[in-house]
């Protein structure tokens, strides 16, 4: 984050990158995109929340490119590497939010189910797995069971839900979805993804082949979604407006290139992202690991340092939830689970996903994390960017739309 305040002054109510900013859920959403989609392709039933048909009428060919870390208030950063994408910024450029927690995992369900977390059960990037002390890490999830001493949750059985792919399908929509290879069969792609032909696509370049090679397969209505994951990789390792970073918005502006000038005259391109990003400084890194006072009555701990789940040990939770309010102070938000879904930043959860969500939720603010040294993978302590938590840098995403 560089303190640019974005592209629009205050979208969704924010004044500022850091200001709290609420999951729209129902309107102007990540969720609502691909619902959109399907109703400007004529499947029977789907709503268009974004109001997506009268400006599309015509379009029979649909492709959704997800890039992820690239944020509504990361696009000011972006613009001197990427003229593409700025031009279309300004030219169509709308602020949608994503869902909470502000997560790839999470806001790829989203995309991919048209549906709020609460519902699909997707519910953060680390989660407990309910009657267990085991934490479920949802981008390694395994979509087979087969073999495993432990085996990961079931992926359709954890995440319910159809998928706006299956809908489509059925409706007689030819559906692909463009990925990295080492992303097919995985437990995350069968929750966000079922029901589209996987492609496996490494690179700017092999993405752009294969997204354009499936949009223009076939006469009948077609939808193909691509995930380019670089800018949101760059902004952790190196930071927002890195030269690594810098490189990678390069690279997605070359993209948008091939895609932009390569849509059949009846398609339409739809970019948008699964959360922003922003810079941590050193002195506001919380470590619970190496605080006796944020381990007490603590069972397990889940989410990720800027979205903690705590999981307490029996009668523990207004300990923990005291001491952890006592030690972060204005840092965070410290809450019960009751709170934070009575407050609706998962929309309704079932009771089915309710112990999924710590019993004990922390909520960073501002530019702040709390690591978990010693139970976390390593590499979390070292990175520069994160995500997650409830601000406008974070959760504030693009729509940009482009007809052929």
């Amino acid at each position: 984050m560089t303190g640019s305040t974005g592209p629009a002054a205050g979208p969704f109510g924010a004044t500022g990158p850091l200001d709290l900013v609420r999951p729209e859920y129902g309107g102007d959403s990540l969720a609502d995109v691909l619902p959109s989609a399907l109703a400007v392709l004529g499947v029977p039933g789907a709503p268009d929340p974004l109001g997506l048909v009268g400006p599309m009428a015509g379009v029979r060919r649909i492709a959704v490119l997800l890039v992820d870390g690239l944020g509504w208030y990361q696009l000011p950063t972006a613009a001197p590497y990427a003229p593409v994408l700025t031009d279309l910024v300004a030219r169509t450029g709308r602020p949608l939010t994503s869902g909470f927690p502000s997560t790839t995992p999470t806001s790829v369900v989203s995309l991919g189910t048209g549906a709020a977390p609460g519902a699909h059960g997707v519910l953060g990037f680390r989660v407990n797995v309910p009657g267990t002390d085991r934490v479920l890490t949802h981008i390694n999830w395994s979509g087979a069971t087969g073999g495993l001493r432990t085996p990961d949750p079931e992926p359709r059985r954890w995440q319910p839900l159809p998928t706006q792919w299956e809908l489509a399908r059925a409706a007689g929509v030819a559906v692909t979805v463009v990925s990295r290879p080492e992303h097919a069969g995985s437990g995350l792609t069968l929750a966000a993804n079922s029901g589209g032909d996987y492609r496996g696509a490494a690179g700017v370049d092999g993405l752009a082949t294969e997204m354009l090679a499936a949009l223009t397969a076939g006469p009948g209505p077609t939808l193909v979604s691509g995930y380019h994951p670089d800018i949101d990789q760059q902004g952790h390792l190196t930071g927002v407006d890195s030269a690594g970073w810098r490189a990678a918005v390069t690279d997605l502006d070359r993209l948008l290139d091939r895609l932009v000038g390569g849509l059949p005259a009846d398609a339409a391109l739809l970019v948008t992202a699964d959360h922003g990003q922003l810079n941590v400084p050193p002195d506001r890194r919380f470590d619970l690991d190496l605080d006796p006072r944020l381990r007490a009555g603590v069972r397990v701990v889940a989410g990720e340092p800027r979205v903690r789940y705590l999981h307490t040990e029996p009668g523990a939770v207004d300990d923990v939830r005291a001491a952890w309010t006592e030690v972060l102070g204005p840092a965070a938000w410290v809450a019960s689970r009751a709170e934070a879904v009575a407050a609706g930043w998962f929309g309704p959860v079932p009771e089915a996903h309710l112990s999924r969500i710590g019993d004990v939720v922390v909520c960073c603010r501002e530019s702040y994390v709390v690591l978990a040294s010693r139970t976390d993978a390593p590499i979390e302590a070292r990175l520069v960017a994160y995500h997650g938590s409830w601000t406008a840098a974070e959760m504030t995403i693009p729509l940009l739309t482009v007809r052929g």
